[in-house]
């Protein structure tokens, strides 16, 4: 095979990504269909999931709060129906959890992060992997973790526990899954240009009592490359370990951030 060739996904992969609708997900859901994948997003978002469908034709959708056991399993149930099996999926959902000191973090702030972050990884997994299993023969699994999950990230311990856990669970899995088959990676996103990261910059300029721009200037002065990553990184990483050429790594936490130094 050309080695070109070998960084296209196959043609036809039956691709799931949690909260799909917005960010990251998206921009994944975006790139695997421009792959000629056929792709299951979920959100919790109705009204971004109308959004999506509607800007990327052929994409199928369900609503979900991923936290919840139960609309995980409706969703895969329904992903399998409609893709007609399962070759990826991408474990991409998280939210920002609280910025504070850990004496000060409430603690169903602290569960919600908790849920969210890292018990839906594994509601997925639960119920995915068998899926994964039986009707794919070039199954991989990406699980969403981040620079946090490599780095301390004072005012951030909700938030960088869950992303920890991940990388943990990732290499644990490989081990397991690996007789199977199944690959299994983590990918740690780095500052990621837009709202959310804004969002984030703002909450943590506010703990520190310092402006907004001031705080901006402190994320990119700890990034070796002084510059943030976008979605686009993101998914062109999430396209290339589902690819022929990522057929042989498995168990990796790969970072995707311009080398930050430090949090």
């Amino acid at each position: 095979m050309n080695i070109i060739d070998l960084l296209k996904p196959r043609s036809g992969l039956r691709v799931l990504v949690s909260a799909g609708a917005g960010g990251i997900g998206a921009a994944i859901a975006e790139a695997f269909l421009q792959a000629d994948a056929r792709v299951y997003i979920c959100d919790v978002n109705p009204n971004a999931i109308e959004s999506a469908k509607s800007r990327l034709p052929g994409l199928y959708a369900g609503v979900a709060d991923v936290s919840d056991r139960t609309q995980v399993e409706t969703v895969i149930d329904d992903a399998r129906q409609k893709l007609g099996g399962l070759d990826v999926l991408v474990n991409n959902a998280g939210i920002a959890g609280p910025t504070g000191a850990v004496e000060d973090i409430d603690p169903a702030q602290w569960e919600a992060t908790i849920a969210t972050n890292l018990n839906s990884q594994f509601y997925f997994l639960r119920k995915a992997v068998p899926v994964l299993k039986e009707t794919s023969d070039c199954a991989s699994i990406i699980a969403m973790s981040s620079v946090a999950g490599r780095l301390g990230y004072p005012f951030r311990s909700p938030y960088a526990s869950t992303k920890w856990a991940i990388a943990g669970l990732v290499k644990s899995l490989a081990a397991e899954l690996g007789p199977s088959n199944i690959r299994v990676n983590a990918i740690l996103p780095g500052v990621v240009e837009g709202e959310r990261m804004n969002r984030v910059i703002s909450a943590r300029a506010d703990a520190l009592g310092i402006s907004f721009d001031a705080m901006r200037d402190e994320y990119l002065k700890k990034i070796s490359l002084r510059r943030m990553v976008t979605v686009d990184d993101i998914a062109a990483m999430t396209l290339f370990l589902a690819s022929p050429a990522g057929s042989n790594i498995t168990g990796q936490a790969i970072s995707v951030d311009g080398n930050v130094e430090y949090l």
